[in-house]
């Protein structure tokens, strides 16, 4: 089978969602499918990849095909409206063209977003082309928008997009997303969704990379991933003042993003620079060791309805390495948290985070046990060797239910002769 995915970032950049894409590429080739990846030139974070002006360069990467398409690539951390929108509409439009010409190598179409607008390609490519359709959803990117003060409620470029949505949604095969309550918010926001259709892909996390490493334990506590309006990282910062009075360490926020100098500002302006670090972004590879020598890693998501289908991957990378989590947040993260029995929830607040903090730090014992808990938990389920092998197990019931459906057509219309 001949699988085509379409997403906004891949490696050599360092996204979660980059990683992500990468793995599921990876362990879908390795499981006998033909991948082909559609991305645009390497540019996020913005400004940290020199500008290419190719129309298309491909390579391989571990086997997958590996297709990077022109698309406007802004040159600046923090750009703004405009050269943001540029960023996500000029590739998605790049990607129909291409389809055009494309698209008959091709059996399944995956278009992964946010962005939303990856799925410029799946609509010509099921309408048109007649191919199966796989919609991956890692978030409510509307919903989020407005909930963060980004997109105006009831303006007409939110009622664009939510008819374009509608569009998506109503025309896809298989719509897969990384919890129950995500796809609860989506047939609950749009019309006519077959739940039949739906299913349940966690971001998860490649277990063979991400493990407990054997090495001496650092005086830190750790946040890995992407500095984002979404993560209340601001009152973590807070929390370590009064942690700071009874225990001796950093905790290290090892990424880049949005709101980092803003970040960098409330450090100094709070007389916290000896506590707090920014290391930057670092390679993927050496993220498992920085986590394995770190005490306990942090997943804070803000306090916001919009927020509670979210599991944010740095929380199972942290599972998987063996270290406890200290996540803020309600819905799917708590969640995690109780059943896994590897981390703990605090309220979004610097002194009931800084409790949390505390109580793990006071207790060794407790750690190491949730460490080992968590790691068994994502081993178990949420290895994306095994998630991956459950989305080709899917694929391919697309392709019997199709086989199902003609043969009961040609079976109606020889019983109507």
């Amino acid at each position: 089978m001949r699988i085509l995915i379409i997403s906004q970032h891949f490696p050599p950049e360092k996204s979660g969602n980059a990683s992500r894409i990468f793995d599921m590429s990876n362990h879908l080739q390795k499981l006998g499918l033909s991948v082909t990846v559609l991305a645009p030139h390497p540019s996020f974070p913005s400004g940290s990849f020199k500008r290419k002006w190719s129309i298309s360069e491909s390579r391989k990467v571990n086997g997958v095909n590996v297709i990077n398409l022109l698309a406007w690539q802004p040159n600046c951390q923090d750009p703004g409206f405009m050269g943001r929108i540029a960023y996500y509409l000029t590739f998605p439009l790049h990607t129909v063209l291409w389809i055009f010409f494309n698209l008959r190598k091709f059996d399944v179409i995956i278009t992964s977003a946010p962005p939303i607008f990856t799925g410029f390609g799946g609509i010509p490519a099921k309408l048109l082309f007649k191919k199966k359709w796989v919609m991956d959803v890692r978030d409510l990117w509307i919903n989020a928008s407005i909930s963060l003060g980004f997109l105006k409620k009831g303006s007409l470029f939110e009622k664009m997009s939510r008819a374009y949505e509608q569009i998506c949604y109503s025309n896809a095969d298989l719509i897969c997303v990384t919890t129950e309550e995500l796809g609860q918010d989506i047939m609950r926001t749009y019309k006519n969704i077959d739940g039949r259709i739906m299913r349940i892909t966690p971001n998860g996390v490649d277990t063979d990379f991400f493990y407990p490493m054997n090495l001496p334990k650092k005086n830190q506590i750790i946040y890995a991933g992407n500095i984002g309006h979404a993560q209340d990282l601001e009152d973590v910062i807070l929390a370590m003042k009064k942690i700071n009075e009874e225990f001796d360490l950093k905790l290290l926020i090892v990424g880049n993003g949005d709101i980092k100098g803003y970040l960098e500002k409330v450090t100094v302006e709070n007389g916290l620079t000896d506590y707090v670090e920014f290391p930057g972004l670092l390679p993927r590879e050496d993220i498992p060791k920085i986590i394995s020598e770190s005490l306990i890693g942090v997943a804070p998501l803000k306090k916001l309805k919009t927020l509670e289908y979210a599991v944010p991957t740095k929380a199972y990378e942290y599972m998987a390495c063996g270290i406890p989590f200290v996540g803020c947040g309600e819905g799917e993260i708590r969640k995690l948290a109780e059943v896994s029995g590897g981390g703990v929830i605090a309220e979004n607040d610097p002194n009931a985070i800084s409790d949390a903090i505390l109580y793990l730090l006071k207790n060794p014992e407790k750690r190491v046990e949730m460490g080992r808990k968590g790691r068994t938990f994502v081993n178990e389920h949420y290895s994306r060797q095994h998630i991956a092998a459950n989305l080709k197990s899917d694929i391919e019931s697309i392709e019997v239910e199709k086989a199902i459906l003609t043969l009961n057509d040609g079976i109606s219309y020889a019983g109507s002769q």
